[in-house]
């Protein structure tokens, strides 16, 4: 932990509810307005915690950081997932003043499972559906994303995955529970579910990141994303890590990169 860090835990972003429905604040000693990062953890939807992986060496940038829970599959299914993350970020605009936020400079990021919240998240400002409960005056937009390694086309998956990874188009699969039944008879679902969606040209500029030799999440699934945001004109940034997996890039690249578009759009 960043040294004299104001730390705010298990703040409920929605009153009375889940008791996933929870985020963590954690503020640095810096005048303010704090731009805020908001983190969205992985887990295959069916796992996690807002204590995975928080990216606290944001607030030595002089980031406030944001770590949130959501419901995951076997509490709700999608779109439950990105109305809990949408919730949130009302939530924390909502109560901007409260804890020295800039509301006009947020950002989110996450990994695998929270890289497609984050993307979704990017991409559905304009979408009514998925804003639901306190706060519906105020704005889910974010002003940039980065998103490594999430899924978009639930259904494209298999037919890029590697000889030995996971197999997606049975029932039990992450995406088959995420949307309530296998997904090859749930294209509706899927599509609800996939990123590209929804682009619009005045979508954030994204930071996507994705490792070649993924065994889980298919290096297409980022190709997909990458094609439909620049087709619409959104800023992005498509970086390829060579010769890796899932995540835990050895690769310093990465978290450089991350680092200067968060800070750039942000900061």
């Amino acid at each position: 932990m960043p040294d004299n860090v104001t730390i705010h835990r298990d703040i409920a972003y929605v009153r009375n509810g889940h008791e996933r429905q929870t985020l963590d604040l954690f503020l640095p000693a810096t005048d303010g307005p704090l731009p805020l990062l908001i983190w969205v953890h992985g887990g295959a939807f069916r796992m996690g915690s807002k204590a995975d992986k928080v990216p606290l060496s944001y607030v030595d940038d002089g980031f406030a950081v944001a770590s949130l829970n959501y419901r995951l599959s076997q509490h709700a299914l999608f779109p439950a997932q990105i109305q809990d993350v949408k919730a949130a970020v009302r939530w924390l605009r909502a109560h901007a003043a409260d804890y020295n936020l800039d509301p006009n400079r947020f950002g989110a990021f996450g990994e695998s499972a929270g890289g497609h919240l984050v993307a979704m998240l990017g991409v559905t400002g304009h979408v009514t559906e998925f804003e639901v409960g306190a706060h519906l005056n105020v704005s889910s937009r974010v002003q940039a994303v980065a998103d490594h390694f999430g899924p978009t086309d639930f259904l494209q998956m298999d037919a890029h995955r590697l000889p030995t990874g996971m197999i997606h188009d049975v029932p039990d699969s992450p995406e088959s529970e995420l949307v309530g039944g296998p997904i090859q008879d749930h294209p509706d679902r899927v599509a609800a579910a996939n990123p590209a969606t929804y682009v619009r040209g005045d979508a954030p500029p994204f930071l996507i990141v994705h490792g070649d030799q993924d065994p889980l999440v298919p290096y297409h699934q980022s190709v997909l994303l990458h094609a439909a945001l620049e087709a619409a004109g959104v800023p992005v940034t498509f970086y390829t890590v060579q010769g890796e997996g899932h995540g835990n890039f050895r690769d310093p690249q990465v978290a450089v990169l991350t680092r200067e578009f968060l800070i750039k759009h942000l900061r």
